[in-house]
This record gives C-alpha cells, structure tokens and sequence, in this order.
C-alpha cells in the first residue's frame, strides 16, 4: 500500500458543533480517551493498513494540531513515509479559505503531485472507528472501480441524518440521496443477514472514499464544485464506477458534544463497542509521565490515564485524562475530564491556597455529573455540577450546556462552594 496510496485526512471546518471544544482547538486536535486526539484515530487506520503518506488538512485554529503532528509522528530519515499538515494557505491560484471538503483537495493537488500513487484515500478528522484500508482499497482494484465509498448499514430513523446510497447486486451506486426526511423506503439496498436481522437496510456514505489519481485530478479541475458529499459523488454515479464498500464494524461521527460525550463515555464499558485494548492499538504522542497514584477511592468503570493524583471517593463511568488532580471526599460521575498540559509546582499551590483560589483540577467535597472537563481548569472545593434539575441549554460564561450536558471550558475558574 506504501507505493500505492496517499492519504487525505480532513480537519474539518469551524466545528461549531462542538463549541467550546472548539474555541481553541481544531476539531482534529480535540482530546479523546483521555490522551489521544481525534485526529489519531485516522492516522492509526493508515498506519495499521501499511499507508505511511498521510496529508491532514486544516485551516481553523491549527495550532495545537500542528504541535501534536510534531511532537507524535516520527519516521525513520531512510522511509518515505510521512504526516504532514496542509493549512488553508494564498496561491497564485487561490486566494480564499477552503469552501468545502473537495475545494480542500482541490487546492492541496500540487502539493501531491510530487508523489507517485495510484490511488487517493480521503478521510474524515472527527469519526472513531477502526478501520482495514488494505482491504477496502484491494476490494476496490478487484473491482476495477474509479471510485469506492464507504458504507454502513442504519436503521430506517437514522436514514434523515446521512446521504443515503442505493447499490445494485454487484455494490456498485446506482442512486444517492443527501439526507432524506421522507419517501425513502425504496432507498433499502441488500445488505448481510446480520445487518437484515438488525433491521438495518439502509446505506450510508462514512465520508471515506477511494479514487483513482486521473478520476479525482479530472473531477475537481475545471469547475468550482466544494463539496464531496453534495456534488462530486452524487454527479459522479452516472458517468464513473462508483462502489459500494460496506463496513459492519462500529463507527460514529462525532461531530456534535452529545455524541462525543457518548462516544467517549462508551469506551468505559465492560466490553466497548470502540476497543482500546485491541493490537491495532492508536498511536499518540509519547509522554514521559508518572503512572497515576489514587487514594482512597472507588472506581466502577472508570479510564484513568497517566500522570493522575486522584483522592477522590467515587469516580462511577467516567473518564479521568492525563495529569488530573481530583481532591478528596469527590464524586465523578458520567464525565469526562481532560486532565491537565502541566502540573502546578508546590509553590504555586501552596500561594492559591493562602490565597483561598482553586488549584488546577477538581478540588475536595465535589460533586460532578454528567459532564465534561475541558484542560487545565481550576474547580474549587465544594462545587457542584449537574446535580439537580435538568439546565436549560446556553452559553454560561466559564460553561456551556447542551442536552443537559455541562461543559467547562479550557481554563476556566470555577470559584469555591459554585453550584451549576
């Protein structure tokens, strides 16, 4: 796959959705897990199936993002094999941002054409799955395709949130349909008897496609379509070979907080449908950190990551990331917490608590629901999050509420004795 393939990984735009994540941050940069990042689990995918050409494509808040591409991907000085940032950048050509996810490419061809491929794999920065593109992209040349999409099966109710595709018996498109609220029971395509007996008929394009070098260079030269989903694929399964790859794995999009609150509250199940432990494991930064030191506390289902001091009482379902300090006689409870990019040295501890300010983490006799704890935030004692009524959604100053998840943002002081 090395000599065959590059690779595409899409940043993303604004990422709005997943406002205050976002403030900051790409959506490819967004912590996961408790020490990877979103954008980890694409390039993970490639490096598993032997593609080491990777480009990832940003233009919002990059920063960070190119920091973690720095400090994680290394390669041998004798391979070929690479993960570069492309940043939304003025050309002689063009000289506007990246109207759309095939604009995006578009405007990074000249930066692949110093490369030899056969093929062009594009992906997604904000989806967890995993994922053998060897055998999508072999199933692709068997079938002398020019293009291949990524497919998965979902239920009737899901079929209004996802371009829609029909196959015919031998997978290739013969029709797609963006996101359709009604008249679409003829849209069922066939599917494995697993899928049928789950009641799953229903095909949905992932975002994850293949195309031959010369068909994706012809499609987006000479024209100003934007967009993969809405326009090149749709207008292309009349004219080019078009298949169907259908995948039965687990995958979501997690572009929105709900889903990436379940997303990530899911890994901690006995026996996750995302699993961590497999031997294609997700590559990230390599930090030289302490292992974590609890005290006193009960866990049931919990993710702790490195570096943590943790004195709490009860952590129930949640998961605690890199460097977090959780004080004593706390309960966390359905959260998330990011954990922390540095320690607070004795000194400075010992000044904020003389001074009667929270210190970076959670402090003692917390309470916390249903929620998630952006970096390097400064809860103090006696705080209480999400433990009443449901809240009403809204921007909050120092949080934000979303279907009744409350979300702390990146630095933010949460006084002593505050109840959200």
């Amino acid at each position: 796959m090395t000599s065959k393939v590059i690779c595409i990984v899409l940043g993303g735009g604004q990422g709005s959705r997943l406002s205050p994540l976002t403030a900051t941050r790409s959506k490819p940069a967004v912590p996961i897990a408790g020490k990877y990042r979103l954008v980890d689990i694409p390039i993970s995918n490639c490096l598993h199936s032997g593609i080491t050409r990777i480009y990832v494509l940003t233009q919002f808040n990059s920063a960070s993002l190119n920091k973690h591409i720095k400090n994680t991907y290394h390669f041998s000085s004798f391979s070929e094999a690479f993960v570069d940032i492309l940043a939304a950048e003025q050309t002689p050509t063009s000289g506007s941002w990246y109207q759309g996810t095939a604009d995006a490419v578009r405007q990074s061809l000249h930066h692949l054409s110093v490369h030899e491929f056969d093929y062009v794999l594009i992906l997604s920065g904000d989806q967890l799955y995993q994922m053998d593109f060897e055998e999508m992209i072999e199933n692709h040349i068997k079938a002398d395709a020019e293009i291949s999409i990524a497919t998965i099966p979902v239920h009737a109710n899901d079929v209004p949130g996802f371009g829609i595709l029909k196959t015919d018996t031998d997978n290739l498109v013969t029709a797609f349909i963006e996101k359709p609220k009604t008249n679409f029971e003829n849209w069922a395509s066939e599917v494995s008897d697993e899928m049928a007996s789950q009641g799953r008929y229903y095909l949905a394009s992932m975002g994850i496609y293949i195309f031959n070098r010369s068909v994706l260079y012809t499609l987006l030269q000479g024209n100003e379509r934007t967009d993969f989903g809405k326009e090149i694929i749709p207008q292309s399964i009349d004219s080019h070979k078009v298949l169907s790859y259908q995948y039965e794995g687990y995958w979501t999009d997690i572009g929105t907080i709900p889903s990436f609150f379940d997303a990530n509250l899911g890994l901690t199940d006995d026996i996750p449908q995302f699993n961590l432990f497999d031997k294609n494991y997700i590559f990230t930064r390599a930090r030289m950190l302490p292992p974590s030191k609890m005290s006193g506390t009960h866990v049931d289902k919990g993710i702790i990551a490195d570096g943590c001091i943790i004195n709490a009482s009860h952590i129930t379902r949640s998961i605690i990331g890199i460097r977090t300090r959780i004080g004593f006689d706390t309960t966390i409870e359905n959260c998330y917490v990011m954990g922390s990019d540095n320690y607070q040295t004795l000194e400075q501890i010992e000044e904020s608590k003389e001074a009667n300010t929270p210190i970076m983490g959670i402090g003692d006799r917390c309470t916390i629901k249903n929620a998630i704890i952006d970096k390097n935030t400064y809860i103090g004692n006696d705080v209480q999050i999400n433990c009443g009524e449901k809240l009403e959604d809204g921007d909050y100053g120092t949080h934000t509420v979303q279907d009744g998840i409350v979300v702390i943002k990146k630095r933010a002081v949460i006084p002593h004795g505050t109840i959200i």
